[in-house]
């Protein structure tokens, strides 16, 4: 059981890092030259969850722009919120299940100890 308690505190602390992620992504979308990252989610040998952040280099889309009465080019941001907005709330609804789950295995210690006590 404490096991169980385990892999799902390691999930709840990974999804709320990909949703950390994800905020950090929406709140920099019209920064320039930002680049987004992404947290990957593996299997960790102890029945938890790692979390790999990485940066994703791929280039944002050119902006017109006018510095010094000259028209120039500017990066934008590569976060796409089209694909972010899905993906932040997919991570909610995960954490929400370890959630859930965590508190039935609560009950569960809980009837446990009423019965043995």
């Amino acid at each position: 059981m404490i096991t169980g308690i385990h892999s799902t505190l390691s999930a709840l602390r990974a999804f709320g890092d990909k949703i950390g992620v994800a905020a950090h992504n929406v709140a920099n979308v019209e920064t320039e030259e930002f680049k987004k990252q992404r947290a990957l989610l593996s299997e960790e040998a102890e029945q938890g969850v790692r979390v790999e952040i990485e940066q994703v280099n791929t280039p944002g889309p050119l902006i017109p722009s006018v510095e010094n009465n000259q028209p120039v080019l500017k990066e934008g941001s590569n976060v796409d919120l089209a694909e972010e907005i899905p993906a932040a709330n997919l991570a909610r609804r995960h954490y929400q299940a370890n959630l859930k789950l965590l508190e039935t295995q609560d009950e569960m210690v809980g009837s446990l100890i009423d019965i043995l006590g």
